[in-house]
C-alpha cells in the first residue's frame, strides 16, 4: 500500500470527488506524457523510473565513498545550487541523525559571510568536497568550489585533497568533467535525462544523503513502491493524479498561490526543494500557481494572520507526520499558566490538536485546504514522498500546458550578470546592459532628511 494518503475533506465546496473525477480523461493524457515521453521536454523523464534512475553499481559505488568520507573527515562541504543541493538537503535535514560527519552547503549564494564562516568552522578539521554540477561553470558553485577546494589543498596539500573531492557531473562533456579527470577526482555521473530539480534519488542527492548516515535502499524502495502504485492514473485512487487535478481545478477558479504548511520543523528544507520543483516546472508563459511555504506552529503567528483574513487568492496544502515521534509528556507544575488540564498529555497530541483547528480555522476563513498524510518520518516514507511530488509534478505541468522540465527563465539573471562582471564573450551584452543602466538617469535614492 503506498506509504501516504490525501485527505481532501478542506476542499470542498469548491472541489468535490465528482468535479475531480471529471477530470479523468485529461489527467490520462497528462500521466501518458509522462510516462509514455509524449510531451515537451520528453528527454528529461529518467526520473519517471526510479528503480533505473541509479545502476546498481552506481549505488555500490556511493557507499563505497559515502563510508569512506565518514572514516576520513569530520565533514562534507556539498557544493551545488537548486536541484543539485536541495534535494539531499532536504532529505539530510529531516532525518539526519548526527552520527555521520556534518554535512554543509556551498555554492547556493554569493555572500561573502556564509562563506567565510564556513571557512573558519571547518579550518584545521578534516573534511571532504563534493562538488556537484552539469557544467562546472555556474557562478556561485564555480566560486565556492574555487574557495573550498583552495583551502583543502592548504590544509593537506593537492595530492591528498584530489582523494578528498569527488565531482558529480556529467558523464562525458563540461568544465567540471575535463577538470575532474585531469586532476584524478572520483566522480559520479548527472544522467542527461534527469533535469537537477528532479535528481534527488540519483547520484546527485544519494551520495550526500549516505554521508549523513541516511538509508539509501530504503530512499529509494519508498520511490519505486510509489511509482508503481501511481501507475494507474485513475484519479480518485491514485493522490498524484487528484493533487495535479486539484490544484489545477483550483487553479482555473482563480485562486493564485498554494502554500505548503507542515508542523515539523524537520521538513523546512522538504518545502524548500518542493518550491523549486513547482517554481521552476510550472512558472512560465504567465501561469501558474505561485508555491510558498510556512512553518507552523511558529508561523501561525505571523503569516497566519494573512492566511486567515488577507487575500483569498490562496489554497493550502498540510504535510503531517502522523506518528513515530519520540514521546514527550507535559510535565505537572501547577495551574500559574493555566495549562494544568494538559498534564501529563503527550506533545504530540497537543501538535495534532494545532493542525485540525488551524485546518478547520483556516477552512472558515475561506482557504480550501487538503493534507497529505505520512505515517512517519522515515527513509522510505521520504522516498515515497519525494517521487509522489515528482509524479504529480510531471502531470500539473501538462494540465498547465507547460514543459514541467525546462527553465529558460533561470538565464535572464545570468546573461545581466556575466554581462556586469564583463564574462568574455560577452562583450555586446555589456555594451546592452551598461547603456540600459545609464539610460536610468537621476538620483532614484529616498533618503532620510
Amino acid at each position: 500500500m503506498l506509504p501516504l494518503k490525501l485527505d481532501y475533506r478542506y476542499l470542498q465546496p469548491e472541489i468535490s470527488a465528482a468535479s475531480i473525477e471529471s477530470w479523468q480523461a485529461e489527467i490520462d493524457l497528462a500521466d501518458s506524457r509522462v510516462t509514455k515521453g509524449t510531451g515537451l521536454g520528453s528527454d528529461f523523464l529518467g526520473w519517471v523510473d526510479p528503480s533505473a534512475i541509479v545502476a546498481k553499481d552506481e549505488v555500490a559505488q556511493i557507499k563505497t565513498l559515502a563510508k569512506r568520507i565518514q572514516d576520513n573527515s569530520e565533514h562534507l562541504v556539498v557544493v551545488g545550487i537548486g536541484g543539485s543541493y536541495l534535494g539531499s538537503r532536504a532529505v539530510i535535514e529531516a532525518l539526519g541523525t548526527g552520527a555521520g560527519p556534518e554535512v554543509h552547503f556551498a555554492g547556493n549564494s554569493l555572500s561573502a559571510h556564509y562563506h567565510t564562516s564556513l571557512l573558519n568552522k571547518i579550518s584545521g578539521k578534516p573534511y571532504s568536497i563534493n562538488v556537484i554540477s552539469k557544467s562546472g561553470t555556474t557562478t556561485e558553485p564555480a566560486v565556492a568550489f574555487r574557495l573550498v577546494r583552495a583551502a583543502l589543498e592548504a590544509q593537506v596539500g593537492k595530492d591528498e585533497a584530489r582523494k578528498r573531492i569527488v565531482a558529480t557531473t556529467d558523464e562525458k562533456k563540461g568544465a567540471l568533467r575535463h577538470f575532474a579527470t585531469q586532476e584524478g577526482y572520483d566522480t559520479l555521473r548527472i544522467a542527461d535525462n534527469v533535469g537537477g530539480r528532479y535528481s534527488v534519488l540519483s547520484p546527485v542527492g544519494l551520495l550526500p544523503i549516505a554521508v549523513a548516515g541516511i538509508d539509501i535502499d530504503a530512499l529509494l524502495a519508498g520511490a519505486i513502491d510509489t511509482a508503481a502504485a501511481t501507475k494507474d492514473a485513475k484519479v480518485l485512487s491514485n493522490p498524484a493524479a487528484f493533487y495535479a487535478a486539484a490544484r489545477n481545478q483550483l487553479y482555473r477558479q482563480g485562486k493564485e498561490i498554494e502554500i505548503l504548511a507542515s508542523f515539523e520543523p524537520r521538513l523546512h528544507f522538504v518545502a524548500e526543494w518542493w518550491k523549486q520543483l513547482y517554481g521552476e516546472s510550472e512558472g512560465k508563459d504567465n501561469s501558474a500557481l505561485f508555491p510558498a511555504s510556512v512553518d507552523f506552529t511558529a508561523d501561525l503567528h505571523s503569516m497566519g494572520q494573512w492566511i486567515q483574513q488577507g487575500r483569498r487568492s490562496i489554497i493550502e496544502t498540510f504535510l503531517i507526520v502522523d506518528g513515530g515521534e519520540p514521546s514527550m509528556t507535559i510535565p505537572a507544575g501547577g495551574n500559574l499558566d493555566e495549562l494544568g488540564y494538559l498534564e501529563g498529555k503527550e506533545l504530540a497530541y497537543v501538535g495534532d490538536a494545532a493542525y485540525r483547528g488551524t485546518a478547520l480555522a483556516h477552512r472558515d476563513g475561506g482557504v480550501p485546504s487538503m493534507t497529505i498524510h505520512l505515517p512517519e518520518l522515515s527513509a522510505y516514507s521520504l522516498g515515497a514522498l519525494l517521487y509522489f511530488y515528482e509524479r504529480a509534478c510531471g502531470i500539473s505541468g501538462y494540465l498547465l500546458g507547460v514543459n514541467p522540465f525546462d527553465q529558460p527563465g533561470v538565464e535572464a539573471y545570468k546573461k545581466n550578470m556575466f554581462a556586469l562582471l564583463g564574462k568574455p564573450g560577452s562583450e555586446k551584452a555589456t555594451t546592452e546592459v551598461k547603456a540600459r543602466l545609464a539610460a536610468q538617469t537621476g538620483d532614484t535614492t529616498v533618503k532620510f532628511a
